[in-house]
């Protein structure tokens, strides 16, 4: 299974994706490249701005999900 096929997998299973998910858990470190893959490939894809908690307060990430 290629890294679009899990990511797609992750977003059915779980609703969503960030990068950090991706990273974590199939050892993706290029999520936004492989998002415009699959957009390329056909497949609608939200993105959604979420803020997170870090060690020094918040910041924003972006959260990917199918439509």
């Amino acid at each position: 299974m290629n890294q679009c096929e899990q990511i797609l997998a992750y977003m059915k299973a779980t609703g969503g994706i960030t990068a950090r998910q991706a990273l974590n858990e199939l050892g993706c470190m290029r999520l936004a490249s492989r998002i415009h893959d699959l957009r390329s490939m056909g497949y609608k894809i939200k993105s959604e701005t979420i803020k997170v908690r870090t060690r020094n307060g918040k910041t924003t990430v972006s959260r990917y999900s199918l439509e």
